[in-house]
């Protein structure tokens, strides 16, 4: 019976990596749909780049950072993996799947600075992020480190803040040292919009991130056998599919109001502000509570991406900041409201949201300070801008010596 529980939490646990992989595809679409066609080859090639270092890097260096014991804000080194970490599966198992979702932060900050960012540059940070950004807040939350070590432990079950938020913040400040697009703004202020050049694209992409997300939230319960875990893991995958659904329902609607048509773009990253704010709590809120998440999410974001656009002239082409930083952020406060078992409106008092913003503000703070030193010093070396010659005419063809569309 032992060696049964044991395969089937390892078997879920592979089956779910698989999933959040997947999830690699999905940010590639949309990416490249919600950009110009020039830039195709560049934007999926990062997205195959992020990963395939980011599994090296993360292997290498930073898996030993996020789960390791050594003290509650670093876990220590463990070179090519090769400590005991785990015993209800195996330890490769729990690294593939830590492996996926490091990724994931990395490759997050690709779209807030598509379209104008050196190759190179590139490869650089996202190196950097899954080798020492990601791991070390992650040890905080995850890993044994010091927000779960609070009175009332800091939750995030799979990653609103931990992964989303440190993607999303790293992503404004690289977004902020790099400067917005050729004809984004005007000498006058007018902000003006360059459309993306494939909306089906766009869309197959969230489409799969909203599957992919099947893996990353009920994939974190990290066991399926029991009848625990399989009430559980059914409340996780209704909990994120209600979020999702109501943030894309509540963006459209309130476009729809706001600019007289419900635009297909927003509404997109719509469901996927739901899919990140519900990502904290899908666990430990109720259908009904996820539903209020997703609602609100959907609305946030719609308010970010104009702040973000027009208030402080930040080009983000795809709006990632917005939707991982901000509704990243949101969603992980919401725990502490909406958590059925500690949460403010269930009548638990106001200690569960104190850890919540101690969580996000501390791994704000540390993204956002650690992306300005890795921004500012990758800009005054190596450079971080392509030539305006290249964003003109494309960085395909100069950086890759391709075209996505021949």
């Amino acid at each position: 019976m032992e060696e049964m529980i044991f395969s089937i939490n390892t078997l879920w646990v592979l089956i779910a990596a698989v999933l959040v992989f997947f999830m690699q595809a999905g940010f590639a679409l949309v990416e490249a749909g919600f950009t110009r066609s020039k830039n195709t080859a560049n934007i999926l090639m990062k997205n195959v780049m992020d990963f395939s270092i980011g599994t090296i890097a993360f292997w290498f260096v930073g898996f030993g950072i996020m789960f390791g014991s050594k003290n509650g804000f670093w876990g220590g080194l463990d070179i090519f993996t090769t400590n005991t970490y785990r015993s209800d599966m195996p330890d490769l198992a729990f690294l593939i799947f830590q492996t996926v979702f490091a990724a994931t932060a990395a490759t997050i900050v690709s779209g807030a600075m598509a379209e104008r960012t050196k190759f190179n540059a590139y490869l650089m940070y996202s190196a950097v992020i899954t080798l020492i950004i990601y791991p070390v807040s992650g040890h905080w939350a995850w890993g044994g480190g010091w927000l779960s070590a609070l009175e009332t432990p800091f939750h995030d079950f799979a990653g609103s803040t931990v992964v989303h938020s440190v993607g999303g913040w790293c992503a404004l400040i690289g977004a902020l040292i790099l400067g917005p697009r050729i004809g984004k703004y005007g000498k006058d202020g007018t902000v003006n919009a360059i459309p993306g050049h494939n909306l089906p694209m766009a869309s197959l992409g969230v489409f799969i991130l909203w599957l992919g997300w099947f893996g990353f939230n009920p994939g974190s319960q990290l066991a399926a056998s029991g009848t625990a875990n399989a009430e559980a893991l059914s409340l996780i995958f209704v909990t994120t599919n209600i979020a999702a659904a109501a943030g894309a329902f509540s963006t459209m609607l309130f476009v729809w109001i706001k600019y007289k048509k419900p635009t297909l773009s927003m509404t997109l990253n719509g469901a996927l502000a739901g899919l990140v704010a519900i990502t904290a709590g899908c666990d430990a809120v109720t259908p009904g509570g996820a539903f209020i998440i997703g609602i609100m999410a959907g609305i946030l974001v719609v308010l970010s991406v104009e702040f973000i656009d027009k208030v402080l002239k930040i080009d983000d082409p795809v709006g990632a900041i917005s939707v991982h930083g901000v509704c990243g952020a949101f969603g992980t406060l919401m725990v502490g409201f909406f958590s059925s078992s500690e949460g403010v409106f269930y009548g638990h008092g106001f200690a569960l949201l104190g850890s919540q913003a101690i969580g996000v503000i501390a791994v704000a703070a540390w993204a956002m300070g650690a992306g300005l030193i890795l921004f500012s010093v990758l800009k005054l070396t190596n450079g971080l801008r392509v030539s305006r010659r290249i964003e003109e005419e494309g960085l395909d063809i100069y950086e890759h010596g391709e075209s996505a569309y021949n």
